[in-house]
């Protein structure tokens, strides 16, 4: 079986593979402050709720470096296994056409990836984590570059941290643009102005990859759901296990 450990700014998710299937996932906080034995022991307890615990080989994919030397080390201790940490230097399925390929994270290239196998190109990745992503792979698998965006998260935080009067706030779709109150007024401009400019930006990446037929709209993360009745283009897919399936796809090509 398979370890996929993605690991973001907010939350790590872990998975477990058997063969081509995704059989579990984790989501836990992304804590620096962890030890390796923490780490290590918080694995195999999760690992100790499955049938079949025969972790084989490991897969890391982090934009917090030092967490994923962390999480490297733990696997290494408590799993006896080595792992292979995600990274333009990998084997691709696609070519990285940046001014500076290392600035490329791990998460974007598993999410590149993942849908150049799955989906037909031009395609757009959208990735709602911390920050709000666009990874735009054209029809010559070239990886042409992309877009990052404060997260609907940050942006409600911003908005509670920064006005004296502003409270914090459940993200939700509101009904209305128009909002009668302040919380639905919040969430107007942080809801539907995201989607707004998730449209605006749609529109702009087509029209710079010069695509006869529209890209392939792909989404991921959390809040895919609650943008979807907001946009005027409603994605083509959504897809919650994207970068974890990237990262196994690239485990194949590298090992």
């Amino acid at each position: 079986m398979l370890l996929a450990v993605d690991i973001g700014n907010t939350n790590t998710n872990i998975g477990v593979f058997s063969k081509d299937k995704l059989l579990v996932n984790w989501n836990v906080a992304s804590d620096l402050k962890r030890t390796v034995d923490e780490y290590g022991i918080l694995i195999l307890n999760l690992l100790n709720s499955l049938n079949e615990t025969k972790i084989e080989a490991a897969v890391i994919s982090t934009v917090v470096p030092p967490l994923g030397e962390i999480f490297k080390e733990a696997l290494r201790k408590y799993l006896k296994i080595d792992s292979i940490l995600v990274s333009h230097k990998l084997k691709l399925p696609f070519e990285i056409d940046l001014d500076d390929p290392k600035e490329l994270g791990a998460d974007r290239i598993a999410n590149a990836a993942a849908a150049v196998k799955l989906y037909r190109l031009p395609v757009i990745v959208i990735d709602f984590g911390t920050a709000t992503t666009f990874d735009i792979v054209d029809k010559h698998k070239k990886f042409v570059g992309g877009i990052i965006a404060p997260g609907l998260k940050i942006q409600a935080n911003s908005l509670s941290s920064f006005t004296s009067k502003l409270p914090k706030v459940k993200i939700e779709a509101p009904k209305t643009a128009i909002g009668k109150n302040t919380i639905n007024a919040m969430m107007s401009g942080i809801v539907k102005g995201h989607a707004c400019m998730i449209d605006g930006m749609i529109e702009l990446c087509e029209k710079e990859l010069g695509a006869v037929n529209k890209a392939n709209i792909i989404a991921t993360g959390g809040f895919s759901s609650v943008l979807f009745p907001n946009l005027k283009n409603p994605f083509n897919h959504i897809n919650k296990d994207l970068t974890l399936l990237g990262m196994k796809y690239l485990y194949e090509l590298n090992k």
